[in-house]
């Protein structure tokens, strides 16, 4: 039987040409987009039952646009008005521009490093003594508080918004898809809290990222197709990589 559906649990990209419509064009796919899972904003309640006082930190350290999206959001429903002494630090170049949303950005002291977390090492030493800020999600990685306890800076964990799983109802045919790509722990998840009785069968599970590959095999689901790795560093390919290998041995042109 040829593959022909694909459910993949992202957004569907917004530009015409991408590398998942390359690869349908290219095997005749019709691929299904549908996020599995979405983020929620703490209440204000939730948030002051943490008991921090976002007026006793000096900067913040911000790794998503979600993040700077949610600091705003809390600030404003605690009608906390965040002083323009405030320094900001970003994960990159692109997140800090981000912050243009909510501050006069030429006003404000904003750093930034280059994507990795290490990079903004000297950045940090710099500014050792400040009192850091780190709005976070309750799944989140622990590099930047790591980062920061190895440098014995001081600063706070903030949860300001929790990744929860999607509504998936309107995916009313699972067992049509061939396969399923998930990019998370929080979206193997997902898919198990949508369809408790799902039986994967003759459906390729498909994952990125090592975290992800072990939330797969310990929710006791198959990994047939694995992203990045030398050979497939890009899901496309990987995905890519196992229909040909299907297609080889079914013999399928």
């Amino acid at each position: 039987m040829k593959i022909k559906k694909v459910l993949v649990s992202q957004p569907e990209p917004t530009t015409e040409k991408s590398p998942y419509s390359d690869l349908a064009e290219k095997y005749g796919l019709k691929l299904d987009f549908q996020p599995f899972i979405k983020v929620e904003g703490v209440s204000a309640k939730e948030f002051r039952q943490e008991r921090i006082d976002v007026l006793e930190h000096t900067a913040v350290i911000f790794t998503s646009r979600t993040a700077i999206d949610h600091f705003f959001r809390i600030c404003q429903e605690l009608r906390v008005t965040v002083p323009d002494t405030m320094k900001y630090f970003c994960i990159s170049e692109s997140t800090a521009f981000y912050l243009q949303k909510y501050i006069v950005y030429r006003k404000r002291k904003i750093f930034y490093g280059e994507k990795k977390v290490e990079d903004m090492t000297k950045i940090l030493l710099k500014n050792k003594t400040e009192n850091f800020l780190v709005p976070l999600s309750d799944i989140h990685k622990e590099n930047i508080p790591g980062l920061l306890d190895k440098l014995k800076l001081k600063y706070t964990k903030a949860i300001l918004y929790r990744t929860v799983a999607s509504d998936l109802s309107t995916i009313t045919a699972l067992k049509e898809y061939r396969i399923i790509v998930l990019y998370t722990p929080s979206g193997v998840k997902s898919l198990l809290q949508n369809f408790p009785d799902f039986e994967q069968d003759g459906i390729a599970i498909a994952a990125f990222g090592a975290a992800t590959w072990q939330a797969v095999e310990e929710s006791g689901l198959r990994l047939d197709i694995k992203a990045p790795t030398l050979q497939c560093p890009s899901m496309t390919m990987a995905i890519e990589d196992y229909i040909k290998s299907y297609n080889k041995e079914n013999k399928i042109k």
